[in-house]
């Protein structure tokens, strides 16, 4: 069954990152393979929530790109040094390739080996030459050992082709010489006393008893093919190991490359034939371009967002499977029809919730925790003008499933993960910070939750100095921080000086200055954005 991976946005928060962990554990227990994964760094407030409850923080996915490992090429597709040229060029022939990575006993690459340097060694290699093994041998010739005493053969190739009187008078015969030859006794027996390397018995040629015994005793390889002089003498040279043949230097590709990126590199290379390795160097197959691969694109199922710019890089190489969110409709398209769960709820965590209900599954505590604790932090403890009657009826049973207080737990999360004490400042904009635009202006809104506001209300200079420093290099006409306090439920708002006016306008603010307050403004969605863009409107 293929991995689906499930995650939030790229800047997690507690409602993304336990969604996500929620989503998954319920569509593991529907029968699909899920993880969990998160975009980015997870906050305080989360690892409070998911330490509370024992879970484990998802891993990181820093993309959903198409890589070589999603390509059907052909896996194991190698073959050790040490096998037969016969034996590679079958494996060759048989599976329509017209190369073969070589490898050692590791599985680290030696080489490839075309059809254009096997053809090269069958006209133009030394026949007369063999080191190769006992067992590449039988193989090769389809013989039957007599007698077996090395495991490798090495040595010069000889036939028995002249009268018996001619070689023993002439041909000097050594420990280095291997013999073709039939059921000639007489050169069989002066072949054993030279004490030659290998006999290969061609024709089921017998050999006697006396001979076999006296072959014995000095330690002769033997062997027995059926295939006759004239046959034997041409295929033998393909028993050689294929670590004999002159390789090709290959392009190599890793496992882990994007397809991409594969494509650029096949473009200016122009082989045919690219080895494929992992990280540890070892040999996992072959990408041959001349064969059709085909493409598993990840699965996804993206939650607490549909929108392409805030998903995983490479999301259009991806097969969305679903999408659960409470967000407005985004920018993300999909080829096929997809399971779309979209309501206008404060937290996807509720519809979370509301799926394992329809689903019938049996909520345990600890997943249950981790749903409460996303509503309860992006209702603000039920507080947020985006909470519906779902979400508090989500909370209520969560927070009895979970055995704890909602509120009291809920302070004490939110407590947790406001210290903003040794973050940078221009990290603290950015920690939940969101793009908006109007016809051609870009509005960039930055949201902090703390219980603690004079520690950036205290240093506002600093703050503001950031935002007009962001507006002009990033070309924003709006850059604005919400300073969320939780206790009070307001917020308290810094902003770049040429949206003054703006900010004036839309909250219909008489007077303002830097770090304005708003009495019960905490929704960014409801409360923060939809006045800028009705005077944005109006201004146009």
């Amino acid at each position: 069954m293929e991995l689906t991976y499930v995650f939030g946005h790229q800047k997690p928060d507690t409602d993304s990152i336990c969604a996500s962990i929620s989503l998954s554990y319920l569509k593991n227990k529907l029968g699909l393979k899920t993880e969990p994964r998160t975009l980015g760094e997870i906050n305080k407030e989360t690892k409070f929530a998911l330490k509370y409850f024992n879970l484990k923080q998802p891993k990181y996915l820093n993309d959903v790109k198409l890589q070589i490992k999603d390509i059907e090429y052909k896996k194991n597709c190698y073959m050790n040094s040490k096998e037969s040229i016969n034996k590679a060029f079958n494996y060759m022939n048989d599976n329509e390739l017209s190369g073969l990575p070589i490898v050692d006993d590791s599985k680290k690459l030696y080489g490839l080996v075309t059809l254009k340097e096997l053809a090269r060694e069958l006209i133009q290699g030394d026949f007369t030459k063999l080191r190769t093994s006992y067992d590449n041998l039988l193989e090769t010739l389809e013989a039957i050992p007599l007698l077996r005493f090395d495991e490798e053969i090495e040595g010069n190739v000889m036939a028995a082709a002249y009268r018996s009187t001619t070689i023993i008078q002439s041909v000097k015969m050594t420990n280095n010489d291997i013999l073709i030859i039939g059921d000639r006794n007489n050169i069989l027996e002066y072949a054993i006393n030279c004490q030659v390397k290998l006999i290969i018995l061609v024709g089921n040629g017998e050999i006697s008893e006396h001979n076999l015994e006296l072959a014995k005793e000095k330690r002769i390889n033997i062997i027995q093919t059926h295939y006759d002089t004239y046959h034997t003498t041409k295929l033998i040279g393909l028993s050689n190991y294929i670590e004999n043949v002159c390789f090709t230097s290959p392009t190599c590709i890793d496992e882990t490359d994007y397809y991409t990126s594969f494509k650029e590199i096949s473009n200016k290379t122009k082989h045919t034939n690219y080895p494929v390795l992992n990280q540890k160097g070892e040999c996992l197959g072959l990408f041959p371009l001349t064969l059709s691969s085909l493409k598993n694109p990840k699965r996804v199922i993206l939650v607490d967002h549909n929108e392409k710019e805030q998903s995983a890089e490479g999301l259009d190489e991806a097969t969305i499977v679903e999408v659960v969110d409470h967000h407005k409709l985004g920018t993300v398209a999909t080829t096929l029809p997809i399971n779309f769960r979209n309501m206008a709820v404060g937290s996807s965590n509720t519809i979370v919730y509301n799926l394992f209900k329809e689903n019938k599954v049996v909520i345990p505590s600890n997943i249950a925790g981790a749903m409460l604790s996303g509503i309860l932090s992006d209702t603000l403890i039920l507080k947020s003008p985006t909470t519906t009657k779902l979400d508090i009826e989500a909370v209520k049973e969560l927070s009895s499933i979970a055995s704890v207080d909602y509120q009291e737990y809920g302070i004490a999360m939110f407590k947790a993960g406001s210290s903003l004490e040794g973050i940078d400042k221009e990290d603290i904009i950015y920690q939940d910070f969101k793009n908006f635009n109007y016809n051609n202006d870009k509005i960039g809104v930055g949201q902090v939750f703390t219980t603690d506001v004079d520690y950036i209300l205290n240093n506002k200079e600093e703050y503001v100095e950031l935002l007009n420093k962001i507006s002009i290099d990033r070309k924003y006409k709006i850059v604005l921080l919400f300073i969320t306090d939780i206790i009070k439920n307001g917020s308290y708002i810094l902003y770049n000086d040429e949206s003054q006016d703006i900010i004036k306008e839309s909250y219909k603010l008489e007077r303002i200055k830097e770090g304005h307050y708003l009495k019960d403004i905490v929704s960014r969605k409801k409360q923060m954005i939809p006045p800028i863009l009705e005077t944005l409107e109006k201004l146009s």
